[in-house]
C-alpha cells in the first residue's frame, strides 16, 4: 500500500471529526451578515452599513502566549478560546470599533479532536460576548513541531467605526478622570513571570489551594481575559469618551501612555480600585518590584476609560450597572516631560 499522509503523522479524519464536533457551536455565532457556512475556501461578510456614515474598517490580532501551558497541565481548555477572541476585540475596542467577525489558527502536533471542539467551544462563547461571527479558521496539524499535547493559537478580528467617531487619545486634556474597569484576573500577559513565582519558586502544583484565593491554583490563573465590547459601546452611545487603553502587556505603566497627547501625562492613584490576591501573592512570592508588577501585569485593571471629569461620576455609574466594576484611579495632568507618561500615587 505504501506510506500515507496517516503514517507521517497527520491524520485528515481527526480533522474532519473535529470539525464535524465544532461547526454547530460556530454556526451559533453567525449572524446576518455572514454570507457563508463553514468549509467555505474563504468567508462572505457583508457588512451593515445602516448606521454608518463613513465607516473605517479596524483590524487586530493576538494570541493567548504561555497562558496555554495552563491549559495542557490542568486538562481544561474552554476558557483558552475566550481569551483568544479578548485580547483581540478589546484591542479594536479601544480605538472606538465594533467587532464584526473573528477568525482563528490553531496549531498542533498531533490532533485530538475533543480538546480542539473544546478550544473552539471557547472562541465561540468569546465571539458571541462581544457580538461578533466566527466565519473562518485554520486547524494544522504538524507532527514533530510540538510537544504531546500542545497547541497554539492565534486570532483575528475585523471591526468597524464611523470615521467622525474614531477614538484616538488626540481629545484628552488636562483635568479628565482615568476610569479603571476591573480585570479577571491576571487575563493573558505575564504568565512566563506568573509559572515562575507559582511552579519554579513557590513549588506549587495546579491543584493545590493557595489561602486568600477561592478557587485552586490552576483555576485561578485560567480565568478567561473579560471582554469589554457590549459595555463599552453602549458608554460610548451616551457619553463622551476621549481616550480608551486596553491594559495587556507592558501593564498600565506601558499601556496608559500610549493614548496620552505629549504633553499630558496620568496621575493614578494605587489606593482607588481593590487590590486583588492573585498579585499580592506574585508579589510577595517572588519579591518582585512594584514597578515591575505594574509593568508586567494589569495589577486589577483591564481597560481604562479617559472622560471629561463632569462625566466620570456618571460614567461609573453606568458601567457598575452593566456589570463592570469600575473606578475613578486617576486623572489626567500637564506634563514638563514631551513624551506622555504615567505616574502611580500610594
Amino acid at each position: 500500500m505504501g506510506l500515507t499522509y496517516k503514517d507521517a503523522g497527520v491524520d485528515i479524519e481527526a480533522g474532519e471529526e473535529a470539525v464535524d464536533k465544532l461547526k454547530d457551536d460556530v454556526a451559533d455565532t453567525f449572524t446576518s451578515e455572514v454570507l457563508t457556512g463553514l468549509g467555505s475556501f474563504g468567508a462572505l461578510f457583508a457588512p451593515d452599513f445602516g448606521d454608518y456614515n463613513e465607516p473605517v474598517l479596524v483590524s487586530g490580532t493576538d494570541g493567548v502566549g504561555t497562558k496555554l501551558k495552563l491549559a495542557f497541565m490542568t486538562g481544561q481548555h474552554n476558557t483558552v478560546g475566550i481569551d483568544l477572541v479578548a485580547m483581540s476585540v478589546n484591542d479594536i475596542l479601544a480605538q472606538g470599533a465594533r467587532p464584526l467577525f473573528f477568525l482563528d489558527y490553531l496549531a498542533t502536533g498531533k490532533l485530538k479532536p475533543d480538546s480542539v471542539a473544546e478550544v473552539v467551544k471557547g472562541i465561540t462563547a468569546g465571539c458571541k460576548e462581544a457580538g461578533c461571527a466566527l466565519i473562518g479558521g485554520e486547524t494544522a496539524e504538524m507532527p514533530d513541531f510540538y510537544d504531546s499535547g500542545e497547541y497554539d493559537l492565534a486570532g483575528f478580528v475585523v471591526g468597524m467605526v464611523d470615521k467622525d467617531k474614531i477614538i484616538t487619545g488626540a481629545n484628552i486634556a488636562a483635568g479628565d478622570k482615568v476610569i479603571g474597569l476591573a480585570s479577571n484576573g491576571i487575563h493573558s500577559n505575564g504568565y512566563t513571570l506568573a509559572r515562575k513565582v507559582f511552579f519554579d519558586v513557590a513549588g506549587y502544583d495546579v491543584e493545590d489551594q493557595i489561602e486568600g484565593l477561592e478557587t485552586t491554583l490552576g483555576e485561578e490563573l485560567l480565568k478567561p481575559t473579560r471582554i469589554y465590547v457590549q459595555p463599552v459601546l453602549e458608554i460610548l452611545e451616551q457619553y463622551q469618551v476621549n481616550g480608551i487603553a486596553h491594559i495587556t502587556g507592558g501593564g498600565l505603566i506601558e499601556n496608559l501612555p500610549r493614548i496620552l497627547p505629549d504633553d499630558l501625562q496620568a496621575v493614578i492613584d494605587q489606593t482607588s480600585w481593590p487590590t486583588q490576591t492573585i498579585f499580592n501573592l506574585m508579589q510577595d512570592i517572588g519579591d518582585i518590584a512594584e514597578r515591575e508588577m505594574y509593568r508586567t501585569f494589569n495589577m486589577g485593571v483591564g481597560m481604562t476609560l479617559v472622560v471629561p471629569a463632569a462625566e466620570a461620576a456618571d460614567v461609573v455609574k453606568q458601567a457598575n450597572e452593566l456589570g463592570e466594576k469600575a473606578y475613578v484611579i486617576g486623572e489626567v495632568q500637564e506634563s514638563a516631560i514631551d513624551n506622555g507618561k504615567l505616574t502611580i500615587d500610594n
